[in-house]
């Protein structure tokens, strides 16, 4: 599975004001892994950069007077992330960033350039509801080192996402459940002799329908105003019986 980990940064917080992206960040993962292929341009707003957002990510108008403008990259950026689901910590703040980046060029919306878009903010509330869940929380939490980090980069911001993402989505790596000793006793159709069974087709979940099936779990055991027998059970094999 192809994903896209996505991160911008923009001369002030509300695109309702008019605020304009000045850089973008992509880095590339396949199959859980982060594959190097990453795509990042500093861009050109044509406007002033507010002072609270100049504190956050140190770039300046001055610096940013020669770079491209959006119109001149977007269809790199479209191409680099078309039919990938693409991860970004807030998406809403980014996508409405990119939409209106779109809309002046008349391209559309970004949603639909891409398979889909994971909220990796929502995903970690989700985890850890009532804790901090911004980035540098998230790294601190899941051993992710940012000591490089004095201020935010798209794609610096990119490659740590991509860090704490894969940590905090990482589950069990085998789905065997059969004793190597215990199938070694059996033998014939129906033992453990059998197991694994061989050929079968094994169809993954992607990362995006695992954070759903984690949500609606969290939501059965919301309702339930207490731990689900299945969760009793991964914590106490013995504690049912």
């Amino acid at each position: 599975m192809r994903q896209i980990i996505l991160d911008t940064e923009t001369t002030g917080l509300s695109v309702e004001d008019g605020h304009r992206i000045i850089e973008i960040g992509c880095l590339e993962v396949f199959n859980r892994r982060i594959t190097g292929r990453h795509l990042h341009y500093y861009l050109n707003p044509e406007r002033d950069i507010d002072e609270g957002a100049r504190a956050v990510h140190g770039l300046s108008e001055d610096f940013l007077r020669d770079k491209p403008r959006f119109a001149e990259v977007a269809s790199e950026v479209l191409e680099f992330v078309t039919g990938a689901e693409v991860l970004i910590h807030n998406a809403n703040f980014d996508e409405g960033f990119l939409d209106a980046e779109m809309q002046r060029v008349s391209l559309g919306r970004f949603r639909d350039r891409c398979a889909g878009i994971v909220d990796t903010l929502a995903m970690a509330r989700s985890l850890h509801p009532g804790k901090r869940n911004s980035l540098d929380a998230l790294c601190e939490r899941y051993g992710v080192s940012n000591a490089h980090r004095k201020l935010h980069g798209a794609l610096l911001d990119a490659e740590l996402l991509a860090d704490v993402y894969l940590a905090m989505t990482r589950g069990q790596d085998s789905l065997e459940i059969a004793l190597h000793a215990d199938a070694q006793q059996g033998s014939g159709p129906g033992t453990d002799a059998d197991w694994p069974p061989q050929g079968l087709r094994v169809i993954a979940p992607s990362d995006s329908e695992l954070f759903a099936h984690e949500a609606v779990l969290k939501g059965i055991e919301k309702d339930a105003k207490g731990p689900a027998a299945w969760t009793r059970i991964y914590a106490d094999p013995a504690g049912l019986e």
